[in-house]
């Protein structure tokens, strides 16, 4: 299943990360896990935050990817089932047809 990670970076641990060069081998770690659709970056509510979309097979992979974002960055992590246009197309037909 297509997913949507949002993950919100403390500031104090971001701003350490940064500091001794681990954010990109932390952020390059999960995108390695996830093998993303897409990656987008930038700031929400005044925090860093990454915007990722992935393909989800089990829910047991979500302690891999999430648990190095919590204990590394003391993220926020959003974790939701997302659409591209052709499954919103797919979805409406079959509620039209049932």
């Amino acid at each position: 299943m297509r997913m949507m990670l949002m993950c919100q970076m403390d500031t104090e641990k971001a701003n350490a990360a940064i500091r001794s060069n681990r954010l990109d081998e932390v952020l390059g770690a999960a995108l390695e896990r996830l093998r993303p659709e897409a990656a987008y970056f930038g700031a929400l509510d005044g925090m860093r935050t990454a915007f990722i979309v992935f393909t989800m097979e089990q829910p047991s992979e979500l302690p891999v990817v999430c648990e190095p974002l919590f204990n590394e960055l003391n993220a926020k992590i959003t974790v939701f089932p997302v659409m591209n246009p052709d499954d919103v197309r797919t979805g409406v037909g079959r509620f039209l047809a049932s």
